[in-house]
């Protein structure tokens, strides 16, 4: 059965402690020039700032297409929708409906007033923030942790806690298709050209399948433990993919070959997501830090420091700002903790 990233423990994911390096890791001698120029940005521009989203954790959070909206969904039932203004993220509505947590969640590819959510509740919603309005629900057939919106619009994949994957046609709102999958499926995701699907599974591999047909096209044993997240590169030239083993491994699009890993994180990677140029790759996990690595050389270009495991990652689709959130603790434990919130890195550090 799968299990949504964000509720998944050490031990679900098949790990107890800190992981091993595997033999293929490298990392370049001296830093690039990209590297040296983005480590002086963030050593002015290292500043997080968190923003109150939810009365419970956050599991995901999305940019839209145009950067101007960031959404994130929670455990609490609701999506929130803040609009980025200059060094700050301003609530513009929460967005409720939903009879259970909100897993996960994704904007259209390029209409920057929709998106979509994924719920525990056996539905999803499409939402329009202009309107602030839920303009369709669809039912599914099992409790939804995966979502995404396909690079042409047409199509919304969500995938279940018992590894159906429904192919959903965005304008009529009806399922198109729909996959029994043999194994846990973690994360799901087209590539960019439209052609391909793609799944990472319990057992650490990846599954490639044509789109629109279904058919296999190949399965890649990418990892030696459980495969959790995967994420395209807005360029087109690579996927990550990262994993209960601890690593985040780097594919070659066209040739799908490994080019190279990033070992710093010592527990099981969540989250990835590609900087809006493709060259830094940012990954979190239980480590109370995020990973921000330069894509070609595997270098790290910095570290951005949380107080608790991190369960969602997002580069800003035109900027070095990375929205996140963490497993927030409440008042219950630590009453200076807000639970539910959103954090932004990468403000100047005298905003």
């Amino acid at each position: 059965m799968a299990v949504p990233a964000a509720a998944m423990g050490p031990s679900a994911l098949g790990q107890s402690g800190p992981g091993s390096l595997a033999p293929w890791c490298s990392v370049s001698s001296s830093p690039t020039r990209y590297v040296l120029g983005m480590q002086e940005l963030f050593r002015g521009h290292s500043k997080t700032r968190e923003f109150p989203a939810h009365s419970a954790k956050v599991h995901s959070v999305a940019w839209s297409c145009d950067g101007r909206r960031l959404a994130s969904g929670s455990f609490d039932k609701t999506a929130s929708v803040f609009l980025l203004e200059k060094d700050r993220l301003v609530k513009e509505n929460n967005y409720r409906g939903h009879g259970d947590s909100v897993d996960q969640l994704c904007w259209h590819p390029s209409n920057p007033d929709l998106f979509v959510t994924a719920s525990g509740d056996k539905t999803i919603r499409i939402w329009d923030v202009r309107t602030t309005k839920c303009i369709a629900t669809v039912n599914t057939k099992g409790e939804n942790i995966n979502i995404c919106w396909s690079p042409d619009g047409q199509t919304i994949a969500v995938g279940n806690k018992d590894d159906v994957v429904t192919f959903i046609d965005a304008k009529t709102h009806r399922s198109k298709a729909e996959e029994q999958f043999k194994f846990e499926v973690n994360e799901i995701s087209w590539n960019n050209d439209n052609n391909m699907f793609f799944l990472t599974n319990g057992n650490g591999c990846i599954n490639i399948l044509s789109y629109p047909e279904l058919k296999p096209v190949q399965s890649i044993n990418a990892h030696p433990s459980n495969c959790i997240c995967i994420k395209f590169d807005p360029m087109g030239k690579y996927f990550a993919t990262g994993s209960a083993d601890a690593l985040v491994s780097l594919w070659d699009v066209d040739e799908l070959v490994c080019v190279r890993c990033f070992s710093r994180l010592d527990w099981p990677v969540r989250t990835l997501s590609f900087s809006h140029d493709g060259k830094m790759l940012a990954s979190a996990s239980e480590d109370h830090f995020i990973d921000i690595a330069e894509v070609e050389t595997g270098d790290k270009l910095w570290e951005v420091q949380c107080e608790s495991p991190t369960f969602t990652v997002a580069w800003h689709p035109k900027r070095p700002l990375l929205a996140f959130a963490c497993d927030d603790k409440d008042g219950k434990y630590d009453s200076s903790r807000e639970a539910g919130t959103v954090k932004l890195f990468g403000l100047p550090n005298d905003s």
